[in-house]
């Protein structure tokens, strides 16, 4: 797109008066140009003379480009004087309300700008390396408040000009014809724009204003005193601008019917569609007043493409069925956990690939192959992952259903539709011809041009974090009335959304403080969702799709998760604005390289991080007792647990059951009765993690990589039995307690919703990850390590969780025909 290019281009010249933004581009998650589309993600660095010499280029182009916007706004304000001075005659122009309607916030903005700029042009004229000025921009972007004004009155002024043109030909000639000076070294004095030009400009302005800060912070020094300043002032304006979801540039979005009406496109996005029994991708755009589902023609190389309408409703006759009225779903058969994991891995290792064909600089032809092929596996990855139901229904016909990632997703729908019906909507029918003419104007008027995955990202865009992100969920404020509620996590993993934890339910309150901390594992994850919901207790509101209650969403808030930020080692503290609720939080991010160091404990009185044959030595057993007490606890009230040992427990929690059992506490049985049960399946992946060195041993790890890898089944079964033979007792004994019971989790998959696959998922890094990762050094990034060791670790727990019931008595019997040389 034009606009993006102009974007990437912004240090290079200074911007035209003509450029226009869009804010959807420039929202949080949705960068315009590689860099520059996550809040805090700017920090790098910078060589200090070349950094500072292209700040003063940044601020000599932007100071030009703020010039030409005042002068804009003078223009702007120019007509309003005399309008009011008429406004008290006999004979009005306009009334004294339709001018402060059309004016609103102008006069103040104007001053704001004013006085930025003339603080900033002399530090720019008199140029020094040492030259503060983010105290500047910090003011500009806390006065953010007026634009907020402005923009929420915005298409009323427009809605009102417009009226006024119509009606009063003296206000027609002033508001077509408004001349704004040239800059001052211009050759031309004056050039002519319309008033509906100009009071677009102020939106047009943060946008830009926010990537200039992208630029400054990418060229300012992370020790220099602006730095503090300029990220400050930019998360200011990044959360400014995620607030405002709506779509407000009529130029780009409106689309005329046949009959003369303006219809505009407020919402589209790729969504999953059951039709016919099986997932069809398709692209849904939701206008003023219809709701059309749409794929993508197949064309001929050359030619234009276009949509092809697949149904339409319009929103007069669009009604969202209650779960106790709508009918269960077709049946559509789900994708074997099993299958959707073999696709991460080929698409991990395909990445790989790609990355090492490009590092060797090798053949564009090798490298197209293999992102067709990376394609074709997201493609299917995305199709077949989605799982939340989200029904429409034609009140004259027709349900349709569609499958969602994440809650939401369906809430962001279901809130818009709902926005737009509290207008005077009209039921209607399209002829072919209008029909066609909407369909037609789908491709030019979309928003959201590629299908959501990683293949369609630029090669400079950022992979995204793999590790651990360390969140505490601190209270909440903006409720108007008392309610039972809770927040859950989401993070993106290969292009959608995996929800990763929950808060207790804080009840009959309307400032909760949960003040819970949660540990998630990120697998090149590069945004944070903050969930709050309304916990509903009445049985009835069941989903006929899911089987699940369903609770209301109070609010939803999401914030890009920036390397620089969150890989500090102290926490990072930060607001999310939702629907008027504001929910604190803070968050700090282990690498996996860092999450991978296995270390043992200095007091080896304890069980955590001390070897598994010292413990089960002094406590005279076969298996731990907190491995035995845990499992026990979550067999008897956890066992149909939504997510049980995926969702994450409370951070807090698990570090204070961790300590009465490395105390060995009299307690311990007390406290878990009366522990969320989150937490006690944390504590146990926590025990297995800390362990000096894991479970299956060191020793052993090699040879389990190769097993897994053999081809021939009896040879894999041979070597997969005997590498159990060779564990020490207490790993084996307790290797096949866990696997056990494990095993009865996955039996209560249709309520957990954990299969054995997730379980392996969860437990495999957990059981095999050796202490030192002696292969670190070939590794060419921490996706390397996704793909190669972790998606093998999975499939070695995976392998024995799927076998026949393994006994200890019968693989010692065995031993007879085996080498004990691994």
């Amino acid at each position: 797109m034009e606009e993006e290019e102009e974007a990437i281009g912004f240090l290079d010249k200074v911007l035209e008066d003509e450029d226009v933004f869009l804010l959807e581009e420039c929202e949080l998650g949705t960068p315009t140009s590689p860099g520059s589309g996550s809040p805090f993600l700017v920090a790098v660095k910078v060589e200090a003379g070349k950094g500072l010499e292209m700040r003063k280029l940044v601020l000599s182009g932007f100071l030009a480009s703020e010039e030409i916007y005042i002068n804009q706004l003078e223009a702007l304000l120019l007509p309003m004087k005399p309008l009011k001075a008429t406004a008290t005659t006999s004979q009005p122009v306009l009334t004294i309300q339709q001018i402060e309607t059309i004016f609103y916030k102008i006069q103040d903005i104007y001053e704001i700008h004013k006085e930025f700029y003339d603080n900033l042009c002399p530090k720019v004229q008199q140029w020094d390396s040492q030259v503060t000025m983010g105290h500047l921009f910090q003011k500009l972007a806390s006065q953010l408040g007026v634009y907020k004004a402005f923009v929420d009155n915005y298409k009323v002024a427009l809605e009102t000009a417009e009226k006024c043109s119509q009606s009063n030909n003296q206000f027609q000639k002033i508001s077509e014809e408004l001349k704004v000076k040239g800059p001052k070294d211009s050759k031309d004095s004056h050039t002519s724009v319309t008033m509906e030009a100009l009071l677009y400009k102020p939106i047009d302005r943060v946008t830009r204003s926010t990537l200039v800060l992208h630029d400054l912070l990418k060229h300012t020094p992370v020790d220099h005193p602006d730095y503090p300043l300029l990220q400050d002032a930019l998360r200011i304006s990044q959360n400014f601008l995620s607030s405002i979801n709506e779509d407000i540039d009529p130029r780009r979005t409106a689309v005329t019917t046949p009959k003369g009406e303006t219809r505009q496109l407020v919402k589209d996005g790729f969504l999953v569609e059951v039709s016919e029994g099986s997932r069809k991708l398709r692209h849904v755009f939701l206008f003023t007043d219809v709701l059309l589902c749409a794929k993508l023609k197949k064309t001929s190389a050359g030619k234009h493409q276009q949509y092809d309408c697949k149904w339409y409703i319009p929103l007069a006759d669009l009604v969202f069925p209650s779960p106790e009225e709508s009918e269960a779903s077709p049946h559509v058969h789900p994708f074997p956990d099993h299958e959707l994991e073999d696709m991460k891995m080929k698409i991990s290792a395909l990445k790989s690939e790609i990355q090492k064909e490009k590092a060797n600089k090798g053949q564009s032809r090798a490298i197209e192959r293999l992102k067709k092929k990376m394609f074709e596996n997201e493609f299917l990855l995305l199709l077949n992952s989605p799982t939340i139901p989200f029904r429409i229904h034609n009140r004259n016909g027709k349900s349709y259903l569609f499958l969602l990632s994440s809650d939401y997703e369906r809430s962001e729908w279901r809130e818009a539709i709902q926005k737009l019906q509290k207008k005077d909507l009209q039921a209607f029918v399209l002829s072919s011809v209008e029909l066609q003419v909407l369909t037609g104007s789908c491709f030019k008027l979309r928003t959201v041009h590629n299908i959501p995955v990683t293949s369609n990202k630029d090669d400079d865009e950022s992979p995204g974090l793999y590790g651990f992100l360390h969140v505490i969920v601190h209270s909440a404020k903006g409720f108007k009335q008392s309610a039972n509620l809770y927040c859950t996590l989401e993070v993106d993993s290969f292009g959608y959304f995996v929800s990763k934890a929950k808060t207790r339910v804080f009840r009959d309150t309307t400032e909760p403080k949960w003040d819970e901390e949660f540990e998630i594992e990120l697998e090149g994850s590069q945004s944070l969702r903050i969930l709050c919901y309304e916990k509903c207790y009445d049985k009835t509101k069941v989903n006929k799709d899911n089987n699940e209650i369903v609770d209301k969403i109070m609010g939803k808030g999401q914030i890009q998760l920036d390397p620089q930020t969150v890989e500090t080692k102290n926490w990072h503290t930060d607001v999310i604005e939702m629907n008027g609720i504001k929910v604190e939080f803070s968050m700090k991010f282990t690498s996996r390289d860092m999450s991978l160091k296995r270390t043992p404990s200095k007091k080896q009185t304890g069980v955590f991080g001390v070897k598994i044959s010292v413990v089960t030595k002094r406590e005279r057993s076969k298996v731990p007792y907190i491995v035995r007490q845990c499992v026990e606890e979550v067999e008897k009230r956890g066992i149909e647990e939504v997510g049980i040992y995926r969702i994450s427990g409370v951070a807090t929690d698990i570090q204070a059951l961790k300590a009465v059992f490395d105390a060995n506490n009299k307690d311990i049985l007390l406290m878990l009765s009366d522990m969320d049960i989150n937490a006690i399946a944390g504590t146990l992946k926590l025990y297995f993690r800390e362990l000096p060195e894991p479970l299956l041993t060191d020793r052993l790890y090699p040879a389990f990589m190769e097993g897994i890898a053999l081809s021939d089944p009896a040879a894999k079964e041979n070597c997969m039995m005997h590498l159990l033979r060779s564990l020490p007792d207490p790993n084996l004994i307790t290797f096949l307690f866990l696997l056990e019971h494990l095993k009865r989790v996955a039996e209560k998959e249709p309520i957990n919703k954990m299969s054995l696959h997730n379980l392996a998922t969860v437990f495999g890094p957990t059981l095999l990850r050796p202490s030192e990762v002696e292969s670190k050094a070939h590794l060419t990034s921490a996706a390397d390590i996704w793909s190669h060791d972790v998606m093998a670790q999975v499939q070695v727990l995976l392998y024995y969780l799927q076998h026949p019931p393994i006994s200890f008595a019968e693989l010692k019997r065995n031993t007879l025909y085996f080498s004990t040389d691994v």
